[in-house]
């Protein structure tokens, strides 16, 4: 009769445990970045970088206000379109996810950040560039990554002053990173007293710029500024060779400072006279890159691009937040992540009252023998 209670209690406490693990809290975390179009090597990376974070996170298993929780990642494409860009945060916002990592480019995140704030969801950028997402002060939007008046004007001092640049001429994709980052280095040239002799224009889709390159050749500039990504910066290079510019320094922010800008070249002659800037320390000196990259590479064999250590830390970041608010609901757990004092991969996060990065640092990259080489 013993045995029998013993085996009715353990059979109950058997299917207590067994609730108790049905009952492990679900807690959803956006990704939001082009999974399609041109800049899709992008958008993959960034997402693996936010996919990385959730499965370490959930084999360390995490407790928040007595809970267990399981994170899952919602990942959304935007395409880098700001219509998308919109849709897609409304989604997120109808989803009721916890938070959100993203977007990649300015243009889509500017107005993407609007929809986040309307709904109280806060999201974390480590991509988009443009000062004037953190100009609204919105307590949702947080960037871990400098902004393109460190960028910008880090490019135009090193220009002028390293290398004696005295006449440059400036595209850009009039998108808002590009015309942003673009704005930023053409005002900073010409307080070090460089002459901007040509201000030339193109999109985010275009891969011919024959044109613009013949015109600026005209003008015979010791450098030219592309405000874009690497999807237009690798055929420009290409066609730089084709008109004998190889030679000229060709200057630009994180946008094109890839590990596929070499591939999307061809390789070609006028990569060896590419700087380019990164918002943020060089992986070899990030608190905790190396280790991280060996952890990537693992993982995602071949698929490191640039931004994937940001939305790794991104994630995490709204996870210690939410630890120590001891609440997923963001109303409870916003005021944490503005006080963060986060020891991530990248840095040691802290915001200032705007949701920009306190201290952010700046590194400029060349390419040597087709590598991506830090200066500093």
């Amino acid at each position: 009769m013993q045995m029998k209670h013993s085996i009715v209690a353990l059979a109950a406490l058997g299917a207590l445990v067994g609730t108790v693990s049905a009952q492990d809290v679900v807690v959803k975390i956006g990704h939001v970045g082009p999974a399609s179009g041109p800049q899709a090597h992008f958008g993959k990376d960034n997402e693996n970088g936010a996919r990385m974070a959730i499965e370490e996170a959930n084999a360390q298993g995490v407790t928040i206000g007595g809970k267990k929780v399981k994170f899952e990642l919602v990942a959304e494409d935007d395409a880098a379109d700001p219509k998308q860009g919109t849709a897609v945060a409304q989604k997120l916002c109808d989803a009721k996810v916890a938070g959100v990592v993203g977007h990649l480019n300015s243009g889509t995140t500017i107005p993407a950040s609007k929809v986040y704030n309307d709904c109280g969801i806060p999201h974390v950028t480590g991509a988009a560039t443009n000062p004037d997402l953190t100009k609204p002060g919105y307590n949702t939007t947080y960037r871990i990554i400098a902004n393109d008046n460190a960028l910008g004007a880090g490019l135009a001092l090193y220009s002028a002053r390293t290398l004696g640049v005295k006449r440059v001429a400036v595209v850009d994709d009039r998108t808002a990173y590009g015309q942003g980052v673009a704005g930023v280095f053409k005002k900073a040239s010409a307080e070090l007293g460089v002459s901007v002799v040509s201000d030339q224009f193109t999109t985010d889709k275009a891969t011919d710029f024959m044109a613009i390159l013949t015109a600026i050749k005209a003008q015979k500039p010791d450098a030219i500024f592309y405000g874009g990504m690497d999807p237009q910066a690798g055929p420009m290079l290409r066609q730089m060779q084709q008109l004998g510019l190889s030679k000229v320094k060709f200057f630009g922010g994180d946008g094109i400072c890839t590990t596929e800008l070499p591939k999307l070249s061809a390789n070609s002659k006028a990569l060896d006279s590419v700087v380019c800037a990164e918002g943020a320390l060089s992986l070899a000196k990030m608190p905790g890159g190396t280790a991280w990259k060996a952890r990537y590479d693992a993982k995602y064999p071949g698929q490191y691009v640039l931004y994937s250590p940001y939305t790794y830390d991104a994630t995490m970041l709204l996870i210690d937040a939410m630890k120590r608010a001891g609440s997923w609901d963001p109303k409870v757990y916003i005021p944490e992540l503005k006080k963060s004092h986060y020891k991530g991969v990248t840095a040691n996060i802290e915001f200032e009252a705007n949701g920009d990065l306190k201290n952010p640092a700046i590194t400029l990259y060349v390419y040597r023998d087709g590598k991506k080489t830090p200066l500093n």
